[in-house]
C-alpha cells in the first residue's frame, strides 16, 4: 500500500479472476500494489480482542478471562483489552458474559505486529480511499491494515471528511450549508 502500509483483503468469490482484477484495480488506482497471496500475512496475527471501556472492572475481567483461557490483558489507561486465541475466543466471551461482565466491543481480527506511520494528509487520503474502494467490492469480506495516522493527520482528516460529506450531499460551498439553531 501507500507509504509502506500493509493490507490484507479477505474475499469470498465464485470467480477468482474477477475478484483479483477488482482488488488489483483498487490498489493501483490509489498508489498501492497487489502482492502475491500471503505476502504480508507475516505482519499480522489472528487473535480475539475483547474491549472493556470501564477500567474499574480490571480485577474481575482479569480473573474471569484468564481462568477461561485468555492469553493476555492489556490496560492502556483508557480501556482494557482481553487478548485470546481464535479458538478460545468464544469460551472467554461466554465466561465474561456469564459473570455479567459485558464487553464494549469484541471481535476476532488480524492484529498487526508493526504499524506503518502516515504523517501527511495526501498519503492518508489515498489509504482511506483505497480501503473504502476495497470494502465496497461485493466479494470482499474484510480489510485489515497496519496503518497508524499521526494526531496532526487525524485532525486534518476530520476536516476532510466534513468537506467530503458536504460534497456527497450536494452542497458545493460552505455558505449554502444549512445551519439550524435552537
Amino acid at each position: 500500500g501507500v507509504g509502506g502500509v500493509a493490507v490484507i483483503v479477505e474475499t469470498m468469490t465464485d470467480n477468482v479472476n474477477r475478484t483479483v482484477g477488482e482488488v488489483r484495480h483498487a490498489f493501483s488506482k490509489h498508489g498501492g500494489n497487489l502482492g502475491t497471496s500471503g505476502s504480508v500475512a507475516y505482519l499480522f496475527s489472528k487473535r480475539g480482542e475483547i474491549v472493556f471501556n470501564d477500567l474499574s472492572l480490571e480485577d474481575s475481567v482479569m480473573e474471569v478471562a484468564l481462568e477461561a483461557g485468555a492469553d493476555d490483558i492489556e490496560n492502556d489507561g483508557e480501556s482494557l483489552l482481553v487478548i485470546t486465541s481464535p479458538a478460545a475466543f468464544g469460551a472467554v466471551v461466554d465466561a465474561l458474559l456469564a459473570a455479567e461482565l459485558k464487553p464494549d466491543n469484541m471481535e476476532v481480527t488480524m492484529s498487526p505486529s508493526t504499524t506503518a506511520d502516515i504523517d501527511n494528509i495526501d498519503d492518508a487520503q489515498k489509504v482511506l480511499k483505497m480501503i473504502d474502494m476495497l470494502e465496497d467490492l461485493d466479494d470482499v469480506q474484510e480489510v485489515y491494515t497496519n496503518v497508524n495516522f499521526s494526531d496532526d493527520v487525524m485532525a486534518q482528516l476530520d476536516a476532510w471528511f466534513v468537506i467530503e460529506f458536504i460534497k456527497q450531499i450536494g452542497y458545493d460551498s460552505w455558505s449554502s450549508y444549512p445551519i439550524f439553531f435552537n
